[in-house]
């Protein structure tokens, strides 16, 4: 295989034209065939010497002096071939490779030269030497391949794949013209190789609509309270001028709409507070215990009025992870009063705080079970989401916002810690929270509450 020159080498210079006796070297099979043509046709058809001689002299005359366009046209064309059946470099080869994107060099024929290690675990299965289109099947990408091949100019495109799930993709298409090469007259809209970069724009869009989906829904759940105050407070101006009942009542309900707008005001600060610092791992080293007894504490009063239990179980000694007090005070607080609000039938509540060991992996698993109705196995996916409610009308009679356990969420990514969900139906929900223990936990002084 042929491997082009990586240097920035000056183009052959040109060789001089062929001389007559060489040009007649060449054609030496063709005048000896012209030369026993002529001597049968004096031997056998008559023909006058002198006009086979003459037809030798002219035959030689021609192969000797006029060039011919047809073989240097030939030598360019093989050339030109031999340039597209080269493969990429090992400089290519560690530049793409060291990408993170998957990208693919084909020539000009479609054909994939080489792949680097990001486009091998996107797409499996593929290898140099297979057509581009065995991989990236899209209509569009391959029609702008054929036009970058065409015109020798760079082209980026988007699409949209459904299957298996909806994604979004983006590919940046350039043509590579390799310095050095044997064609110093190359013709412009052949390249060399052909690059194709593929970016998986998913997760941005994802984001995006995430974003543009929180605006509405925070909108949403802002208009109804307000439009509520709005209108009990011209019924006071109004009809209930004089009717001191219906004053208490609307002015009631107006306290109600506007503790709902205030806790979900404070919600979106507070969601908004945690992604400012979503990359930050805390330093501090707190009591993991201390803060579950300090929850459960404050939400006993709560409790007491549903008639509900909270039972913990925690170690006796001090449970010590790295993480932000605040923080985990709000997560452990939006699970069990979650607990209370939406499992109170079962009147019971089991808070515990249990360690895990597999391999290298130390961590302190908190589990909050309630023993309620539990949660349909449809709307578990989808619970972290923004404004997201199993019940919308339970959730708003409960004060809900619909952003708890997005906050949760939160939280537990900046303190490196994953969230799992079981439930069934009729037997409650089992939340639980995996956070890492401390590495210094024997010598890690212990954050308590001022």
């Amino acid at each position: 295989m042929t491997q082009p020159s990586t240097s920035n080498d000056q183009a052959p210079e040109p060789q001089p034209a062929a001389s007559p006796l060489t040009r007649l070297g060449e054609a030496k099979w063709l005048l000896l065939a012209a030369l026993f043509a002529a001597l049968a046709a004096v031997i056998f058809y008559d023909v006058p010497s002198s006009s086979a001689f003459a037809f030798l002299v002219i035959l030689c005359v021609v192969a000797g002096f006029i060039p011919r366009r047809t073989a240097s046209r030939r030598v360019k064309l093989n050339a030109q071939r031999e340039i597209r059946r080269m493969w990429p470099g090992t400089g290519m080869k560690v530049t793409l490779d060291a990408l993170p994107t998957p990208c693919f060099v084909a020539d000009g024929r479609g054909i994939t030269r080489y792949v680097n290690q990001q486009a091998q675990v996107t797409y499996e299965g593929v290898k140099p030497g297979d057509p581009l289109s065995f991989s990236l099947r899209a209509p569009s990408l391959l029609e702008a391949f054929d036009r970058v091949c065409a015109t020798g100019e760079a082209e980026r495109i988007s699409w949209i794949e459904k299957v298996p799930t909806e994604t979004w993709y983006e590919a940046h298409i350039a043509p590579i013209y390799m310095p050095g090469n044997a064609v110093p007259d190359r013709m412009p809209g052949l390249p060399d190789f052909i690059l194709v970069v593929i970016q998986d724009l998913t997760e941005n869009r994802r984001l995006e609509r995430m974003r543009t989906d929180f605006v509405a829904n925070a909108s949403h759940e802002l208009r109804t309270p307000l439009a509520s105050l709005t209108g009990f407070i011209e019924t006071l101006q109004g009809p209930a001028r004089n009717d001191p009942e219906a004053q208490d009542r609307f002015l009631s309900i107006m306290l109600d709409q506007a503790g709902r707008m205030r806790r979900l005001i404070d919600d979106i600060l507070s969601l908004s507070r945690i992604e400012l610092k979503a990359h930050v791992r805390p330093v501090s080293t707190v009591d993991f215990a201390e803060i579950i007894r300090h929850t459960a504490d404050a939400l006993s009063p709560l409790a007491a009025d549903l008639d509900v239990e909270i039972r913990v179980h925690l170690p006796d000694l001090p449970v010590r992870i790295k993480g932000d007090r605040d923080e985990l005070i709000q997560v452990t607080e939006n699970l069990i009063e979650n607990a209370l609000k939406y499992g109170h039938d079962g009147q019971f509540v089991d808070v515990e705080l249990a360690e895990q060991i597999e391999a290298e992996d130390h961590t302190w698993q908190m589990s909050v079970r309630d023993y309620g109705a539990g949660i349909p196995p449809e709307h578990l996916p989808r619970l972290t989401e923004r404004f997201y409610r199993v019940d919308v009308e339970s959730s708003r009679a409960m004060k809900g916002t619909g952003l708890g356990l997005a906050i949760v969420k939160h939280i537990l990514t900046r303190h490196r810690g994953r969230l799992e969900v079981e439930s069934e139906a009729g037997k409650g929900a089992t939340f639980k929270i995996n956070l890492p223990a401390s590495e210094s936990a024997e010598t890690a002084s212990v954050v308590t509450p001022a």
